[in-house]
């Protein structure tokens, strides 16, 4: 295989068996998403070597489809970061540009994709970590409803965010895997029994589509915003009717995302002691320095230093002056959406507020690479469904439009994506 773009940290392929809908396609998947018998490392050293003994749920769904797993593809470490600069074995590298980043945290999927190298591509999306490499790739990428899809065998970071989706070249392929994951599974708790059959048709006329203004405030490139704005024309002309609304609680989004999913992190990380996961303590060395020095060996930097926020914040003190009122927030944001979606059918507007950076630019300072997640992580508050289609270019390189649906409303949203993408 031809890896030019790191994308793939393992490439040890598994042929289709089955007949169904999926045979004789190959599909990679993200290292965060269990493999029985091939490496998962979520792009860390600390699970350099974990061979699981089983499949994740979406997994066995592909093979009884009769896909073939190409390989496990690069990531931001345990799905924590924007650009697939924070994985332990090196950055994804962008195929429009290789001195530019993929996105994150599913980059290596996206690239992947992007690359030829595959025609689908499983990731997981947390606070964006499938529409920011989709919109940065120029690809189409869907974060189902929470629920919507089972998170068994996604090795977990902040669970109550996360969910696996598809990412794919275009509309129709997106949509044929999301038929074959969606659907109830008994071993996660939190799904649901929506399957979905796969039947995708052009169609936004008579829709109303809303325009939170707080998607094209501050921060926001100029140029991708007019690109955004022309997507909106077209979609105007296919017969949709556009109007502005607002989100005001958008300005508590990403620290309430942040304080949370740090928080989640503290607690699902720390299994990660070389006891139970991970490469094994040296047992003359009391019970916390071994503890100590695997997790200081084994984690890379940005891992570290959210796990070390969630653990302040959840510590005596600090607990009700900032995970209680993210989850107060939580509860603002999603109203806001619930709200806008009650007389829109959709929400529109750029899935990143810039094109993709060079690579280095965002990971020298933290906070940049967290503010690059604004427009993304509403969606995962509110645990809806979104979807990143590719709209023209700006700076010469690819940019998103994102469309937002209704809870467990991705039919009439791959629809809409579909009729924008058979139009331009």
């Amino acid at each position: 295989m031809n890896d030019k773009y790191n994308a793939y940290l393992n490439t040890t392929e598994i042929p289709g068996t089955g007949s169904g809908i999926l045979a004789g396609i190959r599909v990679s998947i993200k290292d965060n998403i269990s493999t029985k018998d091939i490496e998962t490392t979520c792009a860390s050293k600390i699970l350099k070597g974990y061979i699981p003994p089983y499949d994740a749920h979406a997994v066995t769904l592909l093979k009884n489809a009769g896909a073939s797993i190409a390989g496990k593809t690069n990531m931001d470490e345990f799905g924590m970061g924007s650009t697939t600069e924070n994985s332990a074995f090196g950055p994804a590298l962008n195929p429009h540009d290789t001195t530019r980043v993929t996105g994150g945290s599913s980059g290596g999927s996206a690239a992947a994709v992007a690359g030829g190298l595959v025609s689908m591509a499983l990731g997981s999306d947390t606070g964006g970590s499938i529409r920011c490499p989709a919109a940065w790739c120029g690809i189409v990428g869907l974060k189902p409803s929470y629920g919507r899809v089972s998170r068994f065998g996604l090795i977990a970071y902040a669970n109550s965010f996360e969910q696996i989706g598809p990412l794919a070249a275009n509309v129709r392929d997106v949509a044929k895997l999301f038929s074959v994951i969606a659907g109830h599974d008994k071993k996660d708790s939190t799904s649901v029994s929506k399957p979905y059959d796969g039947k995708v048709i052009p169609d936004i006329r008579g829709k109303t589509i809303g325009i939170p203004r707080e998607y094209f405030g501050e921060g926001v490139d100029r140029d991708v915003a007019a690109k955004v704005r022309e997507a909106i024309t077209k979609l105007e002309e296919l017969g949709a009717a556009a109007v502005e609304v607002s989100l005001p609680s958008m300005k508590y989004a990403l620290p309430a995302y942040y304080v949370t999913c740090t928080c989640e992190a503290s607690s699902n990380l720390d299994r990660f002691d070389g006891v139970r996961y991970g490469p094994e303590p040296e047992m003359n060395l009391p019970w916390h320095d071994a503890y100590t020095k695997v997790r200081e060996a084994g984690f890379g930097q940005e891992v570290k230093r959210r796990i070390l926020l969630g653990t302040f914040a959840l510590s005596a003190g600090y607990y009700g002056k900032y995970y209680v009122k993210a989850q107060h927030a939580r509860q603002l944001i999603a109203k806001d959406f619930a709200s806008a979606l009650k007389t829109c059918d959709f929400l529109a507007g750029p899935t990143m507020p810039n094109v993709a950076p060079k690579i280095g630019e965002l990971t020298s300072d933290p906070l940049l690479m967290y503010q690059a997640d604004i427009l993304t992580v509403p969606v995962n508050i509110a645990g809806i469904p979104a979807i990143s289609v590719p709209c023209g270019t700006a700076h010469g390189m690819p940019v998103g439009l994102q469309l937002m649906g209704r809870m467990f409303g991705e039919e009439s949203l791959l629809n809409a994506a579909l009729a924008f993408e058979e139009a331009v």
